[in-house]
């Protein structure tokens, strides 16, 4: 069956079929992927009848009323969201619809996570269901591809030290990631490259962890002193910062652990993404293990007194900052 894509990776049916599950907990994405779904039944049919039934507002009986033929026909889509959430009464009537199904209706199943419906989802599938997953996005290498992809479906180039900006920058939030990917493409011309982002976005990546972990695993003390004041003074926690420095280590660690090899293949070993392992390999000069070991240490201390362990969560990221500069010089 054709397919047309509606994020990074994830497919929606070009000829749908009569049952549909959209399942995983990525909300942009599973809000994408049913958008999708219902543009395509509406290119099959302009007048289709969109019904959505809330899993916490349902009513039993309400399933067979919606999937009735209405007094004029037509073909109807039922979205039933969140049957993660749904009571017996919901799960019950959406299994008889899936085991006698109504002519001219299309059933759509958004299920996030977990065990509940889970009786709902086995029946989809065994019917045939065309599933489509949407699992949350988390990782660096996911987000960059996730990134990358939004700019290949708006037609727009974008370099990789472009896309590592931007997910610096912007950090978990999905929504946020594919709104400043739109807002490039809207406001500028051309390949997007680190400079545009650096316009845009420079004051969010100054003041991220990520900067003041560049700077201080670099060895370039001052200006990872510098960073965390600016962080710091625009609002940021010291508790993510510290976890950066720790994953920048890690990260070290993992790339230099791995030994040669072309950059795709070390990342698809360590899922990662490419720039991520040439980065960590332009940084690992000036580090041996111990100096390694000791900045983890540190870092490691600092973690425990920004979380409560100590008086001053500031100066501890500082004190941190100086002990990983340390380690480096004796590396």
């Amino acid at each position: 069956m054709p397919e047309v894509s509606v994020g990074r990776g994830r497919l929606a049916p070009v000829s749908v079929p009569p049952f549909v599950l959209i399942t995983g907990s990525e909300g942009l994405l599973a809000e994408r992927a049913l958008a999708s779904v219902l543009a395509e039944l509406r290119h099959t049919d302009p007048d289709v009848e969109t019904i959505r039934v809330a899993a916490t507002a349902y009513e039993s009986g309400m399933m067979a009323h919606h999937a009735s033929p209405s007094l004029f026909g037509g073909a109807k889509a039922v979205v039933v969201e969140d049957v993660d959430d749904a009571g017996e009464e919901l799960q019950a009537d959406v299994l008889t619809l899936v085991a006698q199904p109504a002519p001219d209706l299309t059933l759509i199943v958004l299920h996030k996570s977990g065990q509940r419906g889970r009786k709902v989802l086995d029946a989809l599938k065994a019917a045939r269901a065309h599933v489509i997953d949407c699992p949350p996005i988390k990782s660096d290498r996911d987000k960059a591809d996730f990134v990358s992809h939004e700019f290949r479906r708006q037609g727009r180039k974008v370099t990789a030290g472009a896309v590592q900006a931007l997910v610096e920058a912007i950090g978990k939030d999905l929504r946020e990631l594919a709104s400043a990917c739109s807002q490039l493409v809207a406001d500028t011309e051309g390949v997007v490259d680190e400079r545009v982002v650096e316009t845009y976005h420079g004051g969010k990546v100054e003041a991220s962890g990520f900067r003041v972990a560049d700077a201080a695993v670099a060895g370039q003390t001052g200006e990872a002193l510098r960073l965390l004041r600016h962080a710091i003074a625009s609002g940021v926690d010291p508790v993510p910062i510290v976890a950066v420095l720790a994953s920048q280590l890690r990260t070290l660690v993992k790339v230099g652990a791995a030994g040669r090899g072309s950059s795709a293949t070390v990342a698809k070993t360590l899922a990662m993404a490419p720039w991520q392992v040439d980065k960590a390999r332009r940084s690992i000069a000036g580090w041996d293990g111990p100096g390694l070991g000791a900045a983890i240490q540190a870092v490691a201390a600092a973690d425990v007194e920004v979380k409560g362990g100590g008086r001053d969560p500031v100066y501890a990221v500082e004190r941190a900052i100086l002990a990983i500069s340390t380690a480096r010089r004796s590396g």
